[in-house]
Parts: structure tokens; sequence; C-alpha cells
């Protein structure tokens, strides 16, 4: 892909994978340049969300950017906070962040996920005005939706390698598995 092409993605929308009844829906910030121009979630080869995912558990093998769809196989989706790409995340306005909280409270009322885990707890801080929210399970529910913070699987995020963010999804696996149907109020 060439600079250029990539600049042309900038702004672009990358749309959801999602459907009624899933276990987990996971919500990035936004979109890579690389994600809006290939139109597939967590595109660029530096992040780790795919492997990740495997390695929690919820893939039976490590699935690639362009077999997101597969993942409502699994009752897995995903959105982001903030629609439109950028290169950086940096690069949203906590303004974007507060408005896309809104519209992923909406948006999760109307497909009532088992669980929304947030990947990127700073950006889940300022979306949801938890200032002192940490990874994890957070207080707050949307609805019967539980909500988990999970760290941001960039390869920019250096605090946390695969295996220790695959330990910490791993725990949203677990406790979405551990109530009947997966469903935390059921």
């Amino acid at each position: 892909m060439t600079r250029g092409e990539l600049e042309a993605a900038r702004d672009r929308v990358v749309p959801d994978v999602v459907a009624g009844g899933l276990r987990v829906l996971f919500c990035g910030i936004n979109p890579s340049l690389l994600s809006a121009a290939t139109g597939h979630h967590f595109a660029r080869p530096g992040n780790r969300f795919w492997p990740v995912l495997h390695l929690a558990g919820f893939t039976p093998r490590r699935l690639a950017p362009a077999e997101q769809e597969e993942l409502l196989t699994y009752r897995l989706g995903i959105t982001n906070v903030v629609a439109r790409a950028t290169a950086r995340a940096d690069e949203l306005s906590t303004e974007e962040l507060i408005e896309g909280g809104r519209i992923l409270r909406a948006k999760v009322e109307r497909l009532r996920p088992h669980w929304l885990a947030v990947a990127g707890v700073t950006a889940y801080r300022t979306a949801f005005g938890e200032k002192r929210a940490a990874v994890g399970p957070q207080e707050r529910t949307i609805g019967s939706t539980r909500i988990w913070a999970l760290p941001n699987p960039s390869g920019l995020n250096a605090h946390w390698t695969a295996e220790t963010m695959a330990r910490e999804y791993a725990r949203l696996r677990t406790a979405a598995e551990s109530a009947p149907e997966g469903r935390p109020d059921a």
C-alpha cells in the first residue's frame, strides 16, 4: 500500500462486524489508515489484536484481519469508539472521544452484547468519563451489558506484551463464559 493510498483512507469508516446476541463486542479506539484502506479492523501488521485474541482462547486459530467476519461464528464482534480513520489515535480530540462514547452506548443498547470490551483504557476513561478506570471489569454497565477495559493491542503500547495482554483477554473470556449462556445477568 502506498503512502498516497493510505492518506486517501483518512477519515474513512470501517464497517462494524456486529450482530445481536454477541458474547463480546470488542471496541477499538478508531481505525488506522491501513484498516480504512483495506476495510479490515486491526489491520496494521504491528497490531497484536488478532494474535492475542487467539492466545486468549477466543478463537481456535489466529485469524487474519480479512477473516474478521468469522468472529460472528464465535459470537464476537468489533466496533470502534470513534469511527473515522486516522494515522494515530492521538489525532482524536477529547470531544470526539466523548461523542464516540455516546454513540457507542446507543449501539450497545441496541445490540445488547453480554460484554463490551474497550481495547484502550485511556480512550475508555475519556469516552465514558471514568478518570480512574483501570484495566479489567468496570462497575459501569450499559443496560445489562458489562464492560471490560482491555489494554490497547497497538504495537505502540510497549507496556504490554502479547503474552500479558493474552492473560488479560483470557480473564475476560473466562468471565464471558462463566455465567449461564455467557450472560452476566442470567
